[in-house]
């Protein structure tokens, strides 16, 4: 019997949320939005956030900002949807969604001058970098957990019906199986990490004789464990993102106010770019 020890792993799906150019070109411009943002340290203009220039990008940006919410309410509200998705399909909203919510908050940062002095702006800013950073890092990242555990219950499934037929080969020959005793337990799996590259590489000739080795069965053991951790480890941290998804809601949610809050206080203080 020949054993193969060879674990191809499932290609990842082409259809994601977000494919590797526009997952790309968000980071990029989430990596923009910080640097601007940081432009506070070298560039202050107490004036620009009120001038004429300074109205527009608020006015465009905040619009930015909507385009989220409407999503949002897309993807919840069935009769919209409905309507909606017979002149542009969810997957074009989606990325409307992505690039309005990091090209908005650009527009709006470009247009408080870096000029951080009211508790409402400095809260309204914070809270506008706390958004996007929060959305993209979950978006991505729970994507690229479910990637990674299909792909490890595939190579998983590969691995264990290899282990079955590998363990069914050694059964027929009771002299190897007894070599597997010692490293029966927790020590013996210890003393078995350190012996079973040695021993599968002497082994290697034998099992294309259509010998089964104790080593091929550590080896093929040894990878089940790691995969198997591996595929709980993932699962766990997707189980987190996906409160830090409802945390993202929340926050979302508060920045919408403090953007109405921080509108009505310019309109009550006044337009002064038309001074």
């Amino acid at each position: 019997m020949t054993t193969t020890f060879t674990v191809n792993p499932q290609p990842s799906t082409l259809d994601q949320p977000m494919k590797e150019r526009e997952r790309t070109l968000a980071t990029g411009l989430t990596l923009l939005m910080i640097i601007l943002w940081l432009g506070f340290l070298v560039h202050r203009s107490p004036r620009f956030a009120g001038s004429l220039t300074g109205g527009l990008l608020a006015i465009t940006g905040g619009l930015l900002m909507l385009v989220p919410l409407v999503y949002s309410a897309v993807k919840r509200i069935r009769r919209l949807k409905k309507l909606v998705t017979q002149y542009v399909s969810m997957r074009t909203l989606l990325t409307w969604h992505i690039y309005a919510g990091i090209v908005g908050p650009i527009l709006v940062l470009l247009h408080t001058g870096h000029k951080f002095v009211s508790p409402l702006g400095i809260a309204l800013t914070g809270m506008t970098l706390l958004v996007v950073v929060s959305g993209f890092a979950g978006r991505y990242l729970m994507n690229q957990f479910s990637t990674e555990i299909r792909e490890k219950k595939a190579m998983l499934a590969q691995l264990q019906a290899a282990y079955e037929r590998a363990a069914a080969g050694l059964a027929m020959d009771p002299e190897r199986a007894r070599l597997l005793r010692p490293f029966a337990g927790f020590w013996g799996r210890l003393a078995a990490a350190l012996v079973v590259h040695e021993a599968g590489e002497r082994s290697a000739g034998m099992a294309t004789a259509g010998v089964t080795e104790p080593a091929t069965v550590l080896k093929l053991s040894d990878a089940i464990a790691d995969v198997e951790y591996a595929i709980k480890t993932h699962e766990t941290f997707k189980r987190w993102f996906g409160k830090w998804l409802k945390f993202h809601i929340v926050i979302s949610v508060l920045l919408y106010v403090l953007m109405a809050l921080h509108i009505w206080a310019a309109i009550h203080f006044g337009l002064r770019w038309f001074e």
